[in-house]
């Protein structure tokens, strides 16, 4: 299966936000142990840095980044997938980026605690406890 990771499940971890640290951390350890092929977008490697070096200072941005990109593929942006996500129906370009990237990768799900963001996506959203759940059933 494929994952891909919206930058609020990876900024969870890396900023250890609660309530959503446990399951998103959880979720994560899933693609650590190879069982998922984690992916993460370009854009959100700088999302991830600017946000956690304003909270946790460079060093600390830059070792997370380091550490997170050994097990998570990183899906590169470029003027194809732009273009499909100017025109998608989502309307944050972030997550219509996402989409597209995920579109473009055939990625099974969108990991993510917003939902309803990507109501519009052609791949399927769920959340990390979602997930977890489907898991535990099978």
């Amino acid at each position: 299966m494929r994952l891909l990771f919206d930058t609020n499940i990876i900024l969870d971890i890396a900023l250890k936000r609660e309530p959503h640290y446990k399951d998103s951390a959880n979720v994560l350890k899933i693609i650590d142990n190879k069982a998922f092929f984690g992916f993460i977008t370009a854009t959100t490697i700088t999302d991830i840095y600017y946000i956690a070096k304003k909270e946790k200072g460079h060093s600390i941005a830059i070792e997370f980044i380091s550490n997170l990109i050994q097990f998570v593929d990183v899906i590169g942006i470029d003027k194809l997938i732009i273009l499909e996500s100017l025109s998608n129906k989502i309307a944050d370009f972030e997550d219509a980026i996402q989409s597209s990237a995920s579109k473009f990768n055939h990625i099974d799900y969108i990991i993510t605690r917003n939902i309803k963001d990507f109501v519009s996506s052609e791949i399927k959203a769920i959340s990390p406890c979602e997930l977890l759940n489907q898991l535990q059933k099978k």
